[in-house]
């Protein structure tokens, strides 16, 4: 059934067309399935969350998993075609491959599968990765900021070793994800040294490799400009040592612009989500560990799904709750924030944010 308030047109063959304030279709899906990590990358959980205040949700509070795969339904009825499994730490939601099945069942009005992927920070990936790749996920991402352990424990403030993660990158690769995805958020003076290692340690291995800004994400990472190592500087860099090449998007609302080695040595990708806003293109819902509905990563607040669905609404009413939601959606926050950091004159968006350990990155 479609809700009240769609707008005529297709996605394709009987998908109808939810468009926010901005023409922006409703396409991707990001469901937080934990707000726990075992990781502190100072970037998106940093310790000083961590006060005596601090309380992750209670059991109670989260989501089940077939409340998950409900709410995912009414979403993909609205049009969504993509959706990633994040956290926290998604790999330390017990049973995660028992959600992952139930998703990968799942399909468009169309009659065309879900895209079900996942990010991980791979401390647990070589034991589940066969497991995942199974259960019918898609493709993976994995976060890695540097190939040396005094890099990698910097940004990730534990004492978790290196080799772990690339453990389980090498895991993946043989359940058979390909491509596997690589992301690295790069902070200047912090592991920007390593961008031309990184380039060099995935170079020719069929791992796609993404460098990305380091963002203002939440309110508790301390972020500054002077921080950011922007996109045309990483590829500036890259280029002194590797001939690269311009890649053609491969859709619309894609974030990482690609570029491949001329000598055939495979591709990367940067995200430049600070120097070079893309949300006039923003396709993406997110969904928190507790049920609310996020229409930006950069929001103050969301939209409760949770209580209706535990109300007994019907799957009608709740699409209708996430269409109206998205018919409202306004989001610009990165074009915002760009003006304000190139005019000083410019109103900031300095409102507090909700940190990415709890909606997802």
């Amino acid at each position: 059934m479609i809700p009240d308030g769609a707008v005529p047109g297709r996605m394709q063959q009987d998908t109808p067309v939810i468009i926010d304030t901005l023409q922006r279709p409703l396409r991707d899906l990001r469901i937080s399935v934990t707000d726990r990590c075992n990781l502190r990358c100072t970037y998106c959980m940093p310790r000083a969350i961590f006060n005596k205040d601090h309380k992750f949700l209670p059991r109670a509070e989260l989501l089940g998993f077939e409340e998950i795969a409900r709410l995912a339904r009414s979403f993909i009825a609205l049009g969504v075609q993509k959706i990633r499994l994040t956290g926290g730490e998604p790999l330390l939601r017990r049973n995660i491959e028992q959600l992952v099945e139930m998703l990968s069942g799942l399909h468009t009005p169309a009659g065309e599968p879900v895209e079900i992927t996942l990010t991980t920070n791979g401390v647990l990936l070589a034991r589940l990765a066969q497991p995942l790749r199974n259960a019918g996920l898609s493709r993976i991402t994995v976060s890695l900021d540097g190939l040396t352990d005094e890099t990698f424990r910097r940004m990730s403030d534990t004492d978790m070793p290196v080799g772990t993660v690339l453990e389980g990158i090498d895991a993946a690769r043989r359940a058979g994800f390909a491509p596997v995805k690589v992301n690295m958020v790069v902070r200047r003076g912090v592991n920007d040294q390593e961008i031309i290692s990184m380039a060099e340690h995935f170079r020719n291995s069929k791992i796609v490799l993404r460098f990305i800004e380091y963002m203002d994400v939440g309110s508790t990472n301390g972020w500054r400009m002077d921080d950011v190592v922007t996109a045309d500087e990483i590829l500036e860099r890259i280029a002194s040592h590797y001939h690269i090449l311009p890649m053609t998007p491969d859709h619309i609302g894609v974030v990482s612009e690609r570029w491949r080695y001329a000598d055939g040595g495979g591709e990367i990708g940067v995200i430049a989500s600070i120097s070079r806003a893309f949300c006039r293109d923003c396709s993406r819902a997110r969904l928190s560990t507790d049920g609310k509905l996020y229409t930006c990563l950069f929001a103050t607040r969301g939209a409760d799904l949770r209580a209706p669905l535990r109300a007994g609404a019907t799957d009608a009413a709740l699409a209708k709750l996430i269409a109206e939601r998205w018919q409202q959606r306004a989001d610009r926050y990165s074009q915002l924030r760009q003006a304000a950091t190139q005019d000083l004159t410019a109103a900031s968006p300095g409102q507090k944010k909700i940190e990415m350990s709890y909606i997802g990155g």
